[in-house]
């Protein structure tokens, strides 16, 4: 399968499946004297782990990462550091019924359509279990990242026909929705365990924000930094759409209104999210994107099986009733990724570490 590497200089390899004996990612590229530790990885495994609520899948996950190379008394080395987490709690049996039909909404159909087989327990390599690497490689980008004063956090700004009207950074990991507004996570968890409830699912939009990024990242063409941020967010497996800045709204403007004017003090405003021609501006760069609603439900739906006939099912398993809450963790990992990528070698070159 090819697909499974992200990166030029900062290189991540992610593998394993859903219910498999493990999975994990390969770094390469991870400038030696990095502070790295599992206790370092392990916060934000945690964030994205199964179990944390009763908004997300009961699946009891503990995630515990092992560090298997690349480091030598707590700093890397300039090796390749591997990681590795062990699936604990599968239980393969409730899949059964999925081994000949394919789910509406779930990458069962085309990876068999690819493929000619497909992995039926939680989706295999389709599973979201397979970003656990990209959050633990993450964390390591993260760190790279503060020791120059960038950070990058996210946080759901809707779930279902709620908005975030207000942004309170210390709110965000206060609640199980992991939405900057208190009134409007309450609302979030309410909506999420009613659809839960009734077999269905909610999607939203978890919006990202980079700050402390020097003007200058990215290339112009075809590696402008908005493109390769666009390429890693889409590149989970819940994403159906991704904005940069004022994204979408700018249809609906004149250049009056959406220009960014800049004086002697800087920009006024940061419509563009803090990249113009593919060159981030040193204005935050904020990314929102769009996810669906998770695919697993209890509902009955219409679907085919592996010979095309016509059928129904239902979905039986642990499944999220709205994966947003988790996608936050796994957003800051993809943009990390991408800014250490720039950092390390596409932008100042190593030396500049």
């Amino acid at each position: 399968m090819a697909g499974n590497v992200f990166g030029r200089v900062f290189r991540i390899m992610t593998w394993g499946e859903s219910h498999g004996a493990a999975v994990g990612v390969v770094i390469d590229g991870c400038p030696p004297g990095i502070d790295i530790s599992e206790e370092m990885i392990q916060v934000e495994l945690d964030r994205r782990r199964p179990g944390q609520s009763d908004v997300t899948t009961p699946r009891d996950e503990t995630d515990r990462v092992q560090i298997l190379s690349g480091t030598f008394e707590g700093k890397s080395t300039g090796t390749p550091v591997s990681l590795m987490v062990r699936n604990r709690d599968q239980n393969s049996g409730q899949y059964d019924n999925l081994r000949d039909v394919f789910r509406p909404g779930h990458a069962d159909y085309t990876f068999f359509k690819k493929y000619g087989i497909r992995d039926h327990r939680g989706g295999g390599r389709a599973s979201g279990r397979e970003t656990i690497g990209r959050v633990a490689a993450g964390a390591i980008a993260r760190k790279i990242l503060l020791n120059h004063g960038i950070n990058v956090i996210a946080y759901a700004r809707q779930i279902g026909d709620v908005h975030a009207e207000t942004v309170d950074l210390d709110e965000i990991e206060r609640n199980p929705v992991r939405c900057p507004d208190k009134e409007a996570a309450g609302r979030m968890k309410d909506n999420i365990l009613t659809a839960k409830d009734k077999g269905d699912s909610l999607g939203g939009i978890v919006e990202i924000v980079a700050s402390g990024c020097p003007a200058g990242f990215g290339d112009p063409v075809f590696d402008r930094l908005d493109a390769e941020l666009a390429r890693a967010l889409m590149s989970i497996g819940t994403i159906k759409g991704v904005e940069i800045g004022a994204g979408f709204d700018v249809a609906a403007r004149r250049g009056s209104e959406n220009n960014d004017q800049i004086t002697s003090d800087g920009f006024l405003t940061n419509n563009a999210g803090g990249i113009l021609g593919g060159i981030s501006t040193g204005q935050d760069i904020v990314v929102r994107i769009a996810v669906k609603p998770t695919s697993s439900i209890l509902k009955e739906q219409r679907t085919v099986d592996t010979g095309n006939r016509d059928t129904t099912v239902r979905i039986e398993g642990r499944h999220d009733p709205c994966i947003v809450p988790r996608v936050v963790p796994v957003a800051e990992s993809m943009v990390a990724l991408v800014l250490t990528d720039f950092l390390l070698g596409r932008q100042y070159g190593t030396e500049w570490i």
